[in-house]
């Protein structure tokens, strides 16, 4: 079941033009908006909203926690606006004709804190606030966007640690009062051998069905923040990308060993669970977009590998990023 944003009840001068809605991520919700100038209702969010100027530019004005705010928003222009703070005005001046609006449920969002940050949530809250410029959400919108451009075999795995890495540095950066992370969020031990070795043989036996970051940190007996940076520390490279590598490496060996259908070698290795045969472009066209950090976001780059590419390719296959299509 996908999640609901209250993006209808508020953006009433606007245009949907991509939900993530039907892709079940359960740590966050993306949409893609174009928003014609005009006033906007006042809304009583229950979701953190991230809000990033894609295309366009306008003045905004809103008011909300009893602070007005005046924008001149451009390209990379972030408008926060955490849960439970009423907006009461809000108002576009000029067309913006592409905007991506994050929002984090507040369940996710508050065990981040709880379990990942050592922090109670209720003692802690998010500044309502407009960020000129902030590369890390950048990065992490342009990573988003690449998923909802092209959906792959591992975006729930992605998308789910994106989601907890964007509620950590929105506690990070924009806490309304001062928050000192532990240490141990900073600084992460590698995995041990036992842990590791649990989870890369359940990784082994589920290549084939989806599971999420929090299932593999179940099987290491950890949250899943601390396990994702574990994991990486080990293996030097995220979970996804890891799950990605290994549905390549089966698929290759299925390919060279068996006289299987393509379409079976691809749902065996993992591949189809998106109902991907070929690759398909964003609703309003985002594939040639630059991206908005100019650049991978850091430490979030997916695998390449030319080698890997040319031995799919050879036996009819065409690697789309973590989708394998038939050419």
């Amino acid at each position: 079941m996908g999640m609901l944003g209250n993006s209808v009840d508020k953006y009433v001068t606007g245009r949907m033009l991509q939900t993530s809605n039907d892709r079940r991520w359960g740590h966050l919700l993306a949409e893609r908006w174009s928003h014609e100038p005009g006033d906007l209702p006042p809304q009583l969010p229950r979701d953190t909203e991230i809000a990033i100027l894609l295309r366009g530019s306008s003045v905004v004005d809103r008011e909300g926690a009893g602070m007005r705010q005046r924008t001149f928003g451009r390209r990379g222009t972030v408008w926060l606006c955490p849960a439970g703070i009423r907006e009461d005005f809000i108002r576009v001046e000029n067309q913006m004709q592409e905007c991506l609006h994050l929002f984090l449920p507040g369940k996710p969002f508050d065990d981040t804190m709880l379990r990942d940050l050592d922090i109670d949530p209720s003692g802690m809250s998010i500044r309502y606030e407009t960020i000129d410029r902030d590369m890390f959400i950048e990065h992490v919108a342009d990573r988003i966007l690449a998923e909802l451009a092209q959906e792959t075999s591992t975006g729930r795995l992605l998308i789910e640690s994106l989601g907890r890495a964007l509620s950590a540095h929105l506690v990070h950066s924009y806490a309304a009062s001062s928050v000192r992370l532990k240490q141990s969020y900073a600084v992460q031990k590698p995995l041990d051998a036992r842990r590791l070795s649990r989870v890369t043989e359940f990784i082994d036996a589920s290549v084939e069905r989806e599971f999420t970051v929090k299932d593999l940190a179940s099987v290491a007996c950890m949250s899943p923040a601390h396990f994702s940076r574990s994991f990486k520390a080990a293996t030097g490279t995220a979970p996804h990308e890891y799950v990605s590598r290994q549905r390549l490496d089966l698929a290759k060996r299925l390919l060279s060993t068996s006289d299987r259908p393509l379409v079976d070698i691809a749902f065996a290795a993992g591949f189809f669970l998106a109902g991907q045969f070929q690759p398909r472009l964003p609703q309003g066209g985002r594939h040639d977009a630059e991206p908005l950090s100019g650049a991978e976001g850091a430490g979030l780059s997916l695998p390449a590998s030319s080698v890997d590419d040319v031995a799919l390719r050879s036996h009819g296959f065409c690697p789309m990023g973590q989708a394998l299509i038939r050419k």
